[in-house]
């Protein structure tokens, strides 16, 4: 299969995971604080752990195979999770959506019903998913990529 083909299968089954993921907890119902807290622990330290594994490391790899020496590919790795960083909060500031629990964010958008506030919510909170599984397939090994999708 080729790799744009295998980037957008995998990113697809882990939007599919995000799903599956959530049915358990549309048959138990309300979490008590302490257990959403728990999983909510649970989810980020996978999410970190990608992060780190599958993408910061082969990033500061590729960039010492590159030419690049260990300070010069450590700048250009953090400058751009600096950079990605910026433009999720940016987004996150400025694109009207709505949290379950923290209500309306981003600027007003009248005529949007919550629904729709809800949809820009969970797209903005995917699309660096997305783009961590394109560009993980991206490099030299497509393990990366699969471990990112995994996670």
């Amino acid at each position: 299969m080729d790799l744009i083909t295998t980037a957008v299968l995998a990113s697809a089954a882990a939007g599919v995971a995000t799903g599956v993921g959530a049915l358990p907890l549309l048959a138990v119902g309300k979490l008590s604080d302490a257990v959403q807290n728990a999983f909510l622990g649970f989810a980020a330290g996978v999410m970190l752990a990608a992060s780190f594994f599958s993408l910061l490391l082969p990033g500061l790899e590729a960039a010492q195979a590159d030419g690049m020496g260990e300070a010069g590919a450590a700048a250009v790795v953090v400058a751009a999770l600096l950079l990605g960083a910026l433009t999720l909060a940016l987004l996150n500031r400025f694109a009207p959506h709505e949290h379950f629990i923290a209500g309306h964010h981003g600027s007003d958008a009248p005529g949007l019903s919550r629904m729709w506030l809800f949809v820009i919510a969970i797209t903005l909170h995917n699309i660096p998913e997305g783009l961590a599984v394109g560009v993980s397939f991206g490099g030299q090994d497509r393990s990366n990529g699969y471990s990112t999708a995994l996670g």
